[in-house]
């Protein structure tokens, strides 16, 4: 095969990548069909970085014009989302593969070629070659992976971002992204802890749609803490009723869908060593729509859509050696807050919320680790800021909100043992209540809990967790970053 003399324009390039893909109509940008997209998505990601066709920035423009394009020309909201938590991952990690240079030539006096040059070590030059390439680029995202938990003191953030399948009963299949950076307000300062943020994103085939960040941002010298969290979801979700006994009823189960939004932030000012204290606000959204079977009934006229607005003050004793993976200290944190119906609300109410947890080392890699937590409420409280069981954090492997009342006492114990390298495994027990008063406490509402999960260190002291939960209803599997708690 003759080697072209000089590089070809970007328009011959771009044809080019038209041509591989099978394209008919020139250069222009191609129409982002359901039925092609991801055929078209992953084919052209290929090509770019097994060609260098594009540059860096380009490549970004493209990637931002097929999403524009998934959203203008798509009818499934599902086919949407996956394409662009697909365009999202795959081009965060085409980010961090080393793109291979074009094929140039050098020519002696005459004008004749007389080398032709090979800078690209993978010689991209027809489809088998773009095979090749692409085993170039798994290596490269293996080699990511192995050495993502490495230190990079030189790096201003330690950002890094992983995905992958799971499977839950309610859910459905699902696709789940998370990243995770730590960073540092002042790099001069070694003895400052590392602010963290969290990204987390979640399809499924039941139409489970959720994007949330959360994070604890320390100031230099330590001066303030922000605590903050914000996330979006929606979803068609299941209602039982409001208190343990119609929670408890299989019969109740009742279909509907709901939206929900929420920020919090809390501001903290140390008052010692390991203590904060300063004001919390936290705002939140919730609209239940299509509402089947019993659902009509079981809201009993309440309002379908709430907004809620809270402040207070919250106070928080941490002595956790690292927040984010503890294997020794106290954290402990109480939030009280008010929800005036001046602001807005629906109507007036008071909380207290409790989260004493603990760590300590048993023997030679392993760590157990305490939590008891709960949540009171006063006053006419909405129906959608009940408190409730079941989390991606506390008594894992219960329904969201199937358990729903004023008040809520739950409590974990968990074993972390390291296996090897960087896996490990985790085994819990649990359990929790739902009440209105205290004097309607009874054994027999107890819920118990337990599970285990597996552990893989993603940077460190940053884990990715799988874990699988049992409940009294069922079971559950979850897919997060970053300790339940």
């Amino acid at each position: 095969m003759a080697i072209r003399k000089g590089k070809e324009t970007r328009a011959e390039r771009f044809g080019h990548i038209v041509r591989i893909i099978g394209w008919k109509g020139g250069t222009d940008y191609p129409i982002f069909t359901e039925r092609c997209a991801f055929k078209t998505f992953f084919t052209m990601k290929l090509y770019i970085v097994s060609k260098k066709a594009l540059s860096l920035h380009d490549n970004v423009i493209m990637e931002l014009a097929m999403i524009k394009q998934a959203f203008q020309y798509t009818k499934s909201l599902i086919t949407k989302s996956f394409s662009i938590t697909a365009a999202l991952l795959y081009g965060t990690f085409s980010a961090y593969a080393q793109d291979c240079p074009a094929t140039e030539t050098t020519a002696d006096g005459s004008g004749n070629p007389a080398s032709a040059a090979m800078t690209t070590e993978c010689k991209a030059t027809d489809d088998a070659d773009t095979i090749k390439t692409k085993q170039g680029l798994v290596a490269r995202l293996l080699q990511y992976f192995a050495e993502s938990d490495k230190p990079k003191p030189d790096k201003k953030i330690d950002f890094g971002i992983i995905g992958g399948p799971h499977y839950a009963t309610d859910t459905g299949f699902g696709i789940g992204m998370v990243a995770s950076a730590l960073y540092s307000t002042d790099r001069s300062d070694s003895t400052l802890e590392k602010s963290n943020a969290s990204l987390y994103s979640d399809v499924t085939s039941k139409a489970f749609l959720m994007i949330g960040l959360r994070g604890n941002n320390i100031f230099p010298k330590k001066r303030y803490r922000l605590d903050y969290r914000l996330y979006v979801y929606t979803f068609p979700s299941y209602l039982w009723g409001f208190n343990y006994p119609l929670s408890d009823d299989d019969g109740n189960k009742s279909k509907y869908s709901r939206t929900k939004f929420e920020v919090m932030t809390r501001f903290l000012i140390p008052i010692n060593r390991h203590s904060y204290l300063g004001p919390i606000a936290r705002y939140q959204y919730v609209h239940a729509y299509k509402l089947k079977d019993l659902a009509p009934q079981l809201l009993a006229g309440q309002p379908m859509t709430v907004s809620d607005v809270a402040l207070g003050m919250s106070y928080t004793l941490d002595s956790r050696d690292f927040m984010l993976n503890a294997s020794r200290g106290w954290f402990v944190q109480l939030d009280l807050t008010s929800n005036p119906a001046f602001l807005g609300n629906n109507s007036t109410y008071w909380s207290a919320e409790l989260q004493l947890a603990t760590y300590r080392k048993a023997w030679k890699g392993a760590i157990i680790a305490g939590e008891l937590h709960t949540r009171q409420s006063a006053g006419d409280v909405p129906w959608p800021m009940l408190a409730d069981v079941g989390s991606s954090n506390r008594m894992r492997g219960y329904y969201e909100g199937r358990y729903r009342d004023k008040n809520v006492i739950d409590a974990q114990l968990e074993l972390r043992q390291h296996i090897w390298h960087r896996n490990g495994i985790v085994l819990w027990v649990g359990a929790a209540e739902v009440f209105p008063r205290y004097k309607d406490l009874r054994w027999s509402q107890i819920l118990p809990n337990a599970g285990l999960g597996y552990r893989w260190q993603f940077k460190k002291g940053v884990n990715v967790r799988l874990d699988y939960g049992f409940s009294r209803n069922g079971t559950g599997f979850i897919f997060n970053i970053n300790e339940a708690f």
